[in-house]
């Protein structure tokens, strides 16, 4: 290790230590979330002016700007290296009503922080920051208050290797208003009422005759009251929230009107009041807002459904394969996803993360994309052997002739083709040193 790389890490050291003592520094620029802490630490640092702290400073920008698209619930197993700045960003879409929530599992636990930032994307503007943490507090939980496109980042700390392991699953944001559950709704948000003249506005949870209706978070009731369509109807408003839940066909009212409720209490009794006279005990469950009724069923639907099983192997995290025939690069882990661009048989890449039966790859000019488990090998099978035909032929670190030479190879020389990228062979020589060579 040369002099300037162990400078770099020990101010690396000192910035994750001594400076977290130091508030001035970082209180001055009012810090959003841990992320931005640690730069603003690596820029009182000088660091940004270093290769590497610049690196990983675009790092952070560049992999949003680059996102790559998921469906949730997701989870992947992958691996950031020391030796590069990396970031990791995705982008998937959420219901308003359900709740988001994030996990991140790192080896070794007591490693390197890796930060996790949560935006929503808004159609114009910029994105707004909703939620942070650094993998040594707790899981990050969200309630979704808007339907739209939201967009996760994972940055590790310089200089330092972690595994991790991210999941993310989606629920309900509010408990059941019953004590029986999802197979109870026989009518949906959207059904036909009154031969088609209006539509149900909710859904109707059926029980037995005088059983509990319960809160499904901590609120105040708003209204207890009586009215033509929904006979004895509660209104409770959430805690912290800009919408109120409807509970109507009430046989019975047991909460008063600016009572405060905690989640699970009894509100009131199933019945079959109202227009509900001539059909079987039920709850008609609603949530208004401003604009009016919106579906409750996210906000309640209690069936969370686990992410798919990686079954890509994990022991390629951070390992260059090669494609074995030609195939597409894809935006997202599913065969219907917009390809990103067609790779012919052999193209190198280098494995960042598993999912399902996919790996997210990258190519060797930077840009990323998924590709199935399945058509990709090691390059440590060599292709086939080739002859070096010019006089000297230098053998890059990277398929760019600007890069640094590794070696010089003589006319004549046998060495092992691995793979290709664009103009440019991954060769391996005689004594196992591998580079790349113009084709």
């Amino acid at each position: 290790m040369n002099f300037r790389f162990t400078k770099i890490i020990v101010i690396i050291l000192i910035t994750s230590g001594y400076l977290s003592c130091k508030s001035g520094s970082v209180n001055l620029f009012k810090a959003t979330s841990p992320h931005e802490v640690y730069q603003r630490k690596l820029i009182s640092a000088g660091l940004d002016k270093t290769a590497l702290g610049a690196d990983w400073i675009t790092a952070a920008s560049t992999s949003m700007q680059k996102a790559l698209s998921i469906t949730v619930p997701y989870q992947e197993t992958g691996y950031f290296a020391a030796e590069k700045a990396n970031a990791a960003a995705y982008k998937f879409n959420a219901v308003r009503g359900t709740k988001i929530e994030l996990s991140l599992q790192k080896k070794p636990v007591d490693g390197a922080k890796i930060y996790i930032d949560i935006w929503k994307l808004p159609t114009d503007g910029n994105a707004k920051l909703l939620a942070s943490a650094d993998t040594l507090g707790n899981d990050i939980k969200l309630d979704v208050d808007e339907t739209g496109a939201y967009l996760i980042r994972l940055q590790p700390e310089l200089l330092r290797s972690s595994e991790y392991t991210l999941k993310i699953t989606v629920g309900p944001s509010l408990g059941f208003p019953t004590q029986t559950g999802k197979n109870n709704i026989k009518s949906f948000w959207g059904d036909g009422r009154d031969n088609g003249d209006r539509k149900h506005e909710g859904v109707d949870i059926f029980g037995t005759f005088r059983s509990p209706v319960i809160a499904t978070n901590d609120g105040t009731v708003v209204k207890v009251n009586e009215n033509n369509l929904g006979g004895k109807v509660i209104w409770l408003r959430p805690k912290g929230k800009d919408y109120t839940l409807y509970y109507a066909h009430l046989d019975e009212q047991i909460v008063k009107e600016g009572q405060n409720v905690l989640a699970g209490d009894t509100l009131g009794l199933i019945g079959n009041t109202g227009n509900a006279k001539t059909t079987a005990p039920h709850l008609h469950f609603g949530i208004y807002t401003f604009g009016g009724a919106i579906d409750p069923l996210p906000f309640i639907n209690p069936t969370v459904k686990p992410a798919a099983k990686i079954t890509a192997s994990v022991a390629n995290l951070n390992k260059t394969l090669r494609t074995t025939s030609k195939v597409a690069l894809r935006s997202a882990s599913n065969s219907n996803s917009t390809p990103v661009t067609q790779l012919a048989p052999g193209t190198v890449v280098k494995i960042r993360s598993a999912t399902s039966n996919w790996y997210k790859t990258e190519l060797p000019d930077g840009n990323s994309g998924f590709i199935r488990s399945t058509e990709l090998i090691q390059v440590s099978n060599p292709i086939r052997k080739i002859k070096i035909t010019l006089a000297n032929s230098s053998v890059y670190d990277k398929p760019d002739s600007l890069a640094a030479v590794k070696v010089d190879l003589k006319e004549g020389e046998s060495v092992d083709l691995l793979g290709n990228f664009g103009n440019y062979s991954l060769i391996s020589d005689k004594n196992s040193q591998s580079g790349w060579i113009k084709k």
